[in-house]
């Protein structure tokens, strides 16, 4: 049923799962193209989210300590913003959860919106709009990434400036209360009328460095705020991971690829869409993608 949402839990780094625990039900859900639902988990706490076709954020909690589900609080406090469907999550170590979403309240354009949420997330703040585009609206159709270590809140998201759809970067040293100005990522501009749909990927590594990695008109980028970007390769949808030994991610017709950024090698890790990325604890990437209706995952 595709209104169920499921979760499926590794306690070895990845080399098995769990059977999927229902994690609640979102009637009208919205799927495809990364709209899905997020995850993110704390010390304490797991929270997913999940946008309706309405445009509604629906969150559940789960207790570590009990190991129960529960339906928690709706996030966006105007209904039938977030009609895009496409929003990230976070967490820091201290139970606080961060959701960032495409929001088209007031006039009807996309904006970046920030809400938080602390513990079982029976409540979320009040919802603020980060950035709004002088050109109207940022990209309707890409996902925005979001990244959190303590109070630093880091925010990536495409733009649409003057025909131009780059990517930003925004950061936040008070838990997301204010946020620089957004940067330009990378040296190069891609002017392009439709939407390419597309977000990318954002990460910290060990020493809570920045690192992006974008598509930009069918080729892969890898980038650091204020630096300039390097080529990774042909391809779309690419992820990110973090950590000791960042890799990158990405679809290249049906295959995907996998590049260590400390290495010039680059290998195929199976064949699908969708590809998510993260180190685990033991330092290895677990991979986790989707092909034709069905998930597979790798340890790299």
């Amino acid at each position: 049923m595709e209104e169920n949402i499921y979760c499926a839990t590794s306690t070895d780094n990845g080399q098995s799962f769990t059977e999927p625990e229902l994690v609640g039900t979102v009637p009208g859900l919205l799927l495809g193209m990364s709209m899905g639902p997020q995850i993110a988990s704390s010390a304490n706490y797991t929270l997913v989210t999940a946008i309706d076709k309405k445009g509604n954020i629906h969150s559940f909690s789960l207790d570590h300590g009990t190991g129960k589900w529960e339906k928690a609080a709706g996030v966006n406090d105007v209904p039938q913003v977030a009609a895009e469907g496409l929003m990230s999550i976070a967490s820091d170590a201290n139970d606080n959860f961060y959701a960032l979403w495409l929001d088209i309240r007031n006039n009807k354009q996309n904006k970046i919106a920030l809400a938080t949420a602390s513990g079982p997330a029976t409540t979320w703040s009040a919802n603020r709009i980060v950035y709004e585009s002088p050109d109207s609206t940022v990209c309707e159709c890409c996902k925005p990434s979001i990244v959190v270590n303590d109070r630093e809140v880091n925010l990536m998201f495409r733009n649409w400036l003057n025909g131009s759809r780059d990517f930003y970067f925004t950061s936040s040293t008070n838990g997301g209360k204010t946020f620089t100005t957004p940067q330009k990522l990378g040296n190069e501009t891609w002017k392009v009328e439709g939407c390419p749909m597309d977000g990318g990927g954002l990460v910290l590594d060990e020493s809570d460095s920045v690192h992006t990695a974008w598509q930009r008109d069918g080729n892969i980028y890898y980038a650091q705020p204020g630096k300039a970007e390097v080529a990774v390769g042909k391809g779309r949808n690419c992820r990110i991971s973090g950590g000791t030994n960042p890799a990158i991610t990405w679809k290249d017709g049906d295959d995907l690829k996998l590049k260590f950024l400390h290495s010039k090698a680059v290998q195929t890790i199976g064949e699908g869409s969708y590809i998510e990325t993260i180190e685990m604890p033991d330092k290895r990437i677990l991979c986790v993608w989707e092909n034709d209706k069905e998930l597979f995952f790798k340890r790299i």
